[in-house]
């Protein structure tokens, strides 16, 4: 068992919370966490699966099954499957009136279960599962291998040829299981533009082009994408909004989230072939967005562009002070005129160039080359999270 990072967490929301969802995409090890959790502080606790035939049967009569388990964790996992038992969970939380009586695993993002658990409100407090960060995995493997086999459990611990296989099936069912639960979705579509996304990752995209590409309309391109980002296939970085005179791009920038499904979706099977294309810098970059994200979730991240071309890959804020973030995929870093024009535009307290190294080093005034490690040690000091 490898400890994850959210363990302390899910067990604080436990105590203090009548329900407690863990959010994460599928086989980013939800299960494997909330096993852990409930034999460790639950052992008595009742695990449904509702995937399962014989889990579902059990909850044809939900009220009446979850009332006979009062005083037992119940887990339900994948409870986006069965969005009808918010209401029901609702009832059995306000009579019991006890912290810990539900802990929900589900695939679906919170944005996407809330319209089914607004009743939940003052209740539920969600948690997000992501694929191992990776001062989770650093000791079990290399960055490289971390870079192109990304953070899922049963890729980045599997040898290349099985990483690679376990990856693409991933891709498969995805699209020919998971998209099932979205209406008037077509997965040829769904891949082919996942596929674009993969070519383009951490670019603004430009939605009538990319429509024109797939046949489809502009308004279709964003709704896959808001699909893909509800089931944490993507992340839509949001541009900056802070105050500034310049004339910035107003498009997010799109990354897939799991480096190891970008590499897979471009059929880049290690890592020599991977350091070779165009997308490498781009690898590096979606690695350094998702442990930000995963390490900080609470902290607000955008990206800078102005429409001179100054821009800045993040720009990090606690809403009172932000710091700037530039990733850089070689060991010997340089900054662009471009990036020095966007520090001046967002005078942030501290800028940092993340490089895939041991150890970093000071560049000039306020602006450090810094590892991975290191800049999540950086990132509370200086924004005091």
């Amino acid at each position: 068992m490898i400890e994850r990072k959210l363990t302390s967490k899910i067990k604080h929301s436990l105590q203090h919370f009548p329900i407690t969802a863990i959010l994460g995409p599928r086989q980013c090890g939800k299960s494997t966490l909330a096993k852990a959790v409930i034999a460790e502080l639950a052992p008595e606790a009742v695990y449904l699966d509702l995937e399962r035939p014989s889990d579902l049967q059990k909850l044809e009569d939900a009220e009446w099954f979850l009332s006979r388990q009062k005083g037992k964790l119940i887990c339900l996992d994948e409870i986006q499957r069965k969005p009808e038992l918010f209401p029901v969970l609702r009832s059995l939380v306000d009579e019991h009136g006890s912290n810990g009586q539900f802990l929900l695993l589900g695939s679906a993002s919170r944005d996407l279960i809330k319209q089914s658990s607004e009743s939940l409100a003052g209740r539920i407090i969600y948690q997000k599962l992501t694929p191992f960060l990776w001062s989770e995995i650093a000791r079990e493997t290399t960055l490289e291998d971390y870079m192109i086999k990304g953070g899922f459990p049963r890729s980045i611990l599997s040898d290349d040829l099985v990483s690679f296989e376990w990856r693409e099936s991933f891709i498969t069912t995805f699209l020919e299981r998971d998209l099932l639960q979205f209406a008037g979705f077509s997965a040829t579509s769904m891949h082919r533009l996942w596929q674009m996304l993969a070519h383009f990752n951490g670019q603004t995209v430009n939605y009538s082009a990319f429509g024109n590409s797939l046949g489809l309309s502009h308004t279709s391109v964003r709704k896959y994408i808001d699909v893909l980002e509800g089931t944490f296939m993507v992340r839509q970085l949001r541009p900056y909004e802070g105050n500034t005179k310049k004339r910035l791009v107003k498009s997010p920038k799109v990354y897939i989230t799991d480096s190891g499904l970008t590499t897979a979706l471009l059929r880049l099977q290690n890592f020599e072939a991977s350091a070779g294309h165009p997308v490498f810098g781009s690898l590096w970059e979606s690695v350094v967005l998702e442990n930000i994200a995963g390490h900080f979730p609470a902290l607000t991240l955008s990206h800078y562009r102005s429409n001179h071309g100054n821009e800045i890959d993040m720009v990090m804020s606690d809403g009172h002070i932000q710091i700037a973030i530039e990733c850089k995929s070689r060991q010997a870093p340089k900054l662009s005129r471009g990036n020095y024009a966007a520090i001046d535009d967002i005078d942030p307290v501290k800028t940092f160039i993340v490089i895939p190294t041991d150890k970093g080093y000071p560049l000039k005034e306020n602006i450090e080359v810094v590892s991975l490690p290191e800049l999540m040690e950086w990132i509370p000091e200086v924004l005091k999270v």
